[in-house]
């Protein structure tokens, strides 16, 4: 059993990072206020997102090791390099604005176990934490701490098992889908899936397959379309993958089930940030959970940060042709880490313009819902694609997931569209 978990845990590295990323503060904020709003109605998104959310995912990482470039340089080396100056720039925009969030967040929820420390404190001390962390930490020891930190997401499992939870109620909701086509639940299923399947995941595992590519060859370089794939390195991607996905959707889902079983239960249905639903839950579910709730936060910023910074600058860098990767160092790509460190401060100097949290974070998951099918196109298009694809072209079926995915968010990103002007 012990060699079984060292093998497996060998196998995870993108894929769980990755998923784990999926619940950053911004996510957990959502995801807590589909729950206090909506109690467990919406809990059956954590199951049909899955599929989608793991099926582009392993197209993403498919095509980084197929191509030895990030999804950036594919859509430049195969796409009009307008619309790659479009997506690139909503890119950065929309993870600056994320990063601010959870600085923020990961702030206020430390501030709930220290309140004597200072909000702008923090807010400097997590900024720059995590700069040093990605310009100054070698991609190899980068990479094993971005793993471990995704344990820090179980916090929000055992939260749920701290409190009383009427299961029956919970496995229900979970399978059978309630839908209530109304401007609000309209406004919070774009908000899940926008903050769910979000663009930024497709950029930073494209590139992190890559990446990964090049640590086990022990060479900066690997751009070469025509580099063989093993069938077990597709294997073993698939697996990372599909779990990394799985622990993401699943901490979705008992984040919806905490929040519903406490603070919808007791009326309380609106939640400004993830730091207030770790606030909120204190009185109702008692110090362990509300404790637990903060080190997620945390955790989860910690992670999520650097990747938001890391897949921006990933697309710029590729987008221009600049020399780009966390495996080089600072004077080998100062253009990469300049990009990381503009969309940090961005992000920084969010938190001192008095923006109301609940409505930024929610719109700016709305505005990735909208954004995402324009992606996800060319994802499907390229992953089905034998001339870049060669023998891993995509199988009929998955095409098939990636277009229903495409119809399904395009039809909710209408739908948002129409009931919000």
């Amino acid at each position: 059993m012990k060699h079984f978990i060292g093998t497996y845990w060998k196998k995870l590295g993108p894929g769980l990072t990755t998923g784990a990323a999926d619940d950053d503060p911004s996510g957990i904020a959502t995801y807590s206020q589909t729950g206090a709003q909506y109690g467990f109605g919406l809990l059956w998104m954590a199951l049909y997102s899955y599929p989608f959310l793991a099926l582009i995912q392993e197209m993403c990482a498919r095509i980084g090791m197929v191509t030895g470039q990030g999804l950036a340089a594919n859509i430049r080396t195969y796409y009009p390099k307008w619309l790659l100056y479009i997506l690139t720039a909503l890119l950065f925009a929309a993870n600056s604005f994320n990063i601010g969030a959870n600085l923020g967040a990961m702030a206020e929820a430390t501030r709930l176990i220290e309140p004597q420390i200072p909000f702008a404190l923090l807010v400097v001390f997590f900024t720059l934490l995590s700069l040093a962390l990605q310009i100054f930490t070698s991609y190899k020891t980068y990479s094993q701490y971005l793993k471990w930190l995704a344990i820090a997401l179980f916090s929000y499992i055992i939260s749920a098992l701290t409190i009383t939870i009427d299961w029956q109620s919970v496995l229900y909701h979970a399978v059978v889908p309630h839908l209530s086509l109304t401007r609000d639940s309209l406004i919070i299923i774009a908000a899940v899936l926008g903050t769910t399947i979000s663009p930024y995941l497709f950029f930073w595992q494209t590139s992190q397959e890559v990446e990964e590519k090049r640590l086990a060859r022990g060479t900066e370089v690997f751009d070469d379309t025509n580099t063989p794939v093993e069938k077990s390195d597709i294997s073993n991607m698939r697996i990372d993958i599909f779990s990394g996905m799985f622990i993401s959707n699943l901490i979705m889902f008992f984040i919806i089930v905490t929040c519903a079983s406490t603070l919808f239960s007791n009326g309380i249905t609106t939640i400004n940030t993830a730091a207030d639903a770790a606030a909120a839950l204190k009185p109702l579910a008692g110090n362990a959970a509300s404790l637990l709730f903060c080190i997620g936060i945390v955790g989860s910023g910690l992670l999520a940060v650097p990747i938001l910074a890391g897949s921006a600058s990933y697309a710029i860098s590729e987008t221009l042709k600049w020399r780009s990767g966390l495996n080089k160092k600072l004077h080998e790509a100062y253009a990469f880490y300049g990009v990381i460190t503009a969309a940090m401060l961005v992000g920084f100097g969010l938190n001192f313009i008095g923006l109301d949290p609940i409505k930024a974070l929610i719109y700016s998951s709305v505005f990735n819902c909208i954004v995402s099918p324009l992606v996800i196109i060319l994802i499907v298009l390229m992953a089905s694609n034998k001339a870049i694809m060669g023998e891993y072209v995509n199988k009929r079926f998955t095409t098939m997931f990636g277009w229903v995915l495409v119809a399904l968010m395009t039809l909710v990103s209408l739908g948002i569209i129409i009931a919000l002007t």
